[in-house]
């Protein structure tokens, strides 16, 4: 999934470039709108980020004629002008969404995920470095590499991956996963970690003493610490 960044503002412009990648996406950077329309004829953008008030012009002129050109390509207009006119005349023109300055770069990329889910079928997918979890599927992977997960183990590893960093009493796991389900005692959710760290390796899901499990996001190198342990 190819993303254009058009934006003068060279920090904003890399933090941008930077988050999108960390999510998979490949990003292309244009500092103008005469930029811009070398980096499309290369580098065929699926989506442009657009800011308005460029070095050679509003961008806000160019929209129509991108949309005319390529009308497959989407592109979410960045701007410090975030009146409830300007967005309304973005989107007329043909901006898929409007993103008004200042913004949280992470709200930026949902922006970008909403819209390859609209538009290309993207799918949901947490990611730790080479961990990635896709949450719709049940599937997890590691290095491209498909890890084997029953539905319960998988269950509990996406709720403290949504989460990282908090943590989890075993009774809130249990009033999460098996709701009315009483005939199950708080010490399968130790059997289920224990799998799972097996499986992951030892790092990903931490125990806090006395009061529960969480998910740290420093477990990226645990399957290969685990296997030059077995050498």
């Amino acid at each position: 999934m190819r993303v254009l960044v058009v934006e003068d503002e060279r920090l904003l412009a890399e933090n941008i470039s930077k988050m999108l990648k960390s999510e998979g996406f490949e990003v292309e950077i244009a500092y103008s709108i005469s930029d811009m329309y070398k980096k499309i004829e290369v580098f065929e953008p699926e989506l442009i980020v657009l800011d308005l008030m460029l070095p050679d012009g509003n961008a806000l002129n160019e929209i129509q004629e991108l949309k005319t050109e390529l009308p497959e390509v989407g592109i979410i207009i960045i701007s410090a002008k975030n009146t409830d006119l300007d967005k309304i005349i973005g989107i007329e023109l043909g901006a898929d969404d409007y993103v008004g300055k200042p913004f949280n770069t992470r709200e930026l990329v949902a922006r970008v995920k909403a819209f390859f889910r609209r538009t290309k079928g993207l799918k949901e997918v947490i990611r730790y470095g080479k961990l990635e979890i896709y949450p719709e599927d049940y599937t997890v992977f590691y290095d491209g590499k498909k890890i084997e997960l029953t539905s319960k183990e998988f269950e509990i590893l996406r709720l403290l991956a949504q989460r990282p960093d908090r943590v989890f009493s075993r009774e809130q796991i249990l009033e999460e996963l098996w709701k009315d389900d009483f005939e199950v005692y708080d010490r399968v959710i130790d059997v289920h970690i224990n799998s799972l760290r097996k499986k992951l390796g030892k790092n990903w899901i931490v125990t806090v003493r006395g009061v529960g499990y969480k998910f740290s996001k420093k477990g990226d190198t645990t399957l290969e610490s685990d296997e030059s342990d077995r050498e």
